[in-house]
């Protein structure tokens, strides 16, 4: 369990500090200079750091997370690293496997924050008030945010005890209550002070004391809420679960008392062609398909400067699922020491996995890079190893596996089967015959057959793209 049990005290003082913070507004109202556009403005900013401040503590976190039931963590392949790189001299290293949820907290600000704020901004034409004492509010409630992260997270090792599923949920949930308090609020917008505020300056201040209590009295924010409302929340997050569920042990290993027999790196080019079909199957998760939405809005509208500007989120989706893969193959040196393979990060300079030589089971991998690129891939299995361990892709996996000293017969793939091949190009063939057509065909607008592709693209993918893959794996 994360050890973050204060002494009562503790509690107290801090929990009145977050009062005494978040009543300041109050002076506001009680001078008649504050509104609650500037309430809200205040608000918006302390939750926008609030969740910049999570996704940066993830990073630093030491202990192993389960990961969502999902597992639809954007960047995914990176939940399975070993090891991290130092930043700055004198802080905790930054673990990769971590990046994953650091971009599940942003991107539920951007998929749930972001909208209503864009909209309120743009149909709203709200008039914020810029003041000495609107910029102290906001400045005391960023710099208390600021202020515990360095002294209590970084000066006070709290990281060591800490997982990235941990700090993520209670962040999470509190911008969630509190991007709700404003939604709600907009029905009152023509207020320009007295109870409406006031009710929302309380609401906001007994939120910030739960989310206190809930970082540091091992609780939950949504304790006492209704329970529609802890369902609901809980289930965007998966992460209803309590903190020991959120914490597993130090994922490192340590590497076995032996020197290096031996060793054999990975072919970079196999790897980057092989992460094509993770990418793409990649793209069904949340950023994948909040990638896409903008450039078919675009599409629609039919602005080429905006549809440029526009390909840059996709382009930059898919540039990030190419580095994940690499970094999680492509790295890699497969070391034989005494009776154990290794898989060594060259660049995190950490061991990945440890394999029992002569008790794991190996089978040849019918990778379609391998296929294409001539290359060679293994899958391993081993008793009381529960992880996937992946040997290659290799430039040659016969030459590997005589380095080694493997316990492998058999490293052929299946034969070419021309058959297969033909079959599985007709049928993907039939599925795109009426998508493609529409573009050709005089009798369709272009924007008819834009919105056809945009409504069953997604769903004429998944057949498609399997047989083409399955066509490939017999090329």
């Amino acid at each position: 369990m994360r050890n973050r049990l204060i002494s009562v005290s503790t509690i107290v003082f801090g929990a009145f500090g977050v009062i005494i913070v978040n009543l300041i507004p109050l002076i506001g109202i009680a001078a008649g200079e504050w509104n609650l556009r500037a309430i809200l403005l205040i608000y918006w900013i302390e939750a926008v750091t609030t969740v910049l401040i999570a996704a940066t503590k993830s990073l630093f976190a030491e202990q192993g997370s389960p990961g969502l039931q999902a597992k639809m963590e954007p960047l995914h392949e990176l939940r399975a690293k070993r090891g991290g790189f130092q930043l700055f001299h004198g802080w905790p290293p930054i673990y990769p496997r971590n990046i994953p949820f650091a971009l599940t907290i942003l991107g539920f600000w951007i998929s749930v924050g972001a909208p209503p704020s864009v909209l309120y901004l743009w149909f709203g034409h709200p008039e914020f008030i810029f003041s000495v004492d609107i910029l102290l509010s906001i400045g005391a409630l960023v710099g208390m945010q600021v202020f515990e992260f360095m002294t209590e997270y970084i000066g006070e090792n709290e990281y060591t005890d800490v997982s990235a599923q941990a700090i993520v949920q209670t962040p999470a949930q509190f911008s969630a209550v509190v991007l709700s308090v404003g939604i709600l609020s907009t029905a009152g917008d023509s207020v320009t002070g007295g109870g409406l505020v006031f009710v929302i300056v309380i609401m906001k201040t007994i939120i910030s004391v739960r989310r206190f209590y809930a970082e540091h009295a091992e609780a939950s924010i949504l304790a006492g809420l209704p329970d529609f409302i802890h369902q609901l929340i809980s289930r965007v997050f998966e992460m209803s679960r309590s903190d020991e569920d959120e914490i597993e042990p130090q994922p490192e290993v340590t590497l076995p008392d032996a020197e290096v027999n031996a060793r054999v790196s990975t072919d970079r080019r196999a790897v980057l062609l092989g992460s094509i079909w993770t990418i793409i199957f990649g793209l069904f998760n949340r950023f994948g398909v909040g990638s896409l939405v903008v450039p078919a809005v675009a599409v629609i509208i039919g602005n080429p400067l905006l549809i440029g500007v526009a390909m840059i989120i996709p382009l930059a989706v898919f540039g990030a699922q190419v580095l994940s893969f690499y970094l999680r193959y492509g790295t890699i040196e497969y070391q034989r020491r005494g009776d154990s393979i290794v898989a060594y990060d060259t660049v995190l300079d950490a061991p990945q996995w440890i394999a029992p030589v002569h008790t794991a089971e190996f089978e040849v991998k019918n990778a379609v890079s391998d296929r294409l690129l001539d290359t060679g891939t293994l899958d391993i299995t081993a008793e009381k190893i529960d992880r996937d361990m992946q040997f290659g892709p290799v430039s040659n996996i016969e030459t590997a596996v005589e380095t080694l000293d493997l316990p492998v017969s058999q490293t052929d793939r299946p034969d070419r089967d021309l058959a297969v091949m033909g079959a599985a190009t007709a049928l993907a063939l039939s599925f795109l015959v009426v998508p493609i057509g529409m573009y050709f065909s005089e009798k369709v607008a272009p924007l008819t057959a834009i919105g056809f592709t945009i409504a069953v693209g997604p769903f004429l993918f998944i057949p498609v793209g399997l047989l083409i893959h399955a066509g490939l794996s017999r090329i």
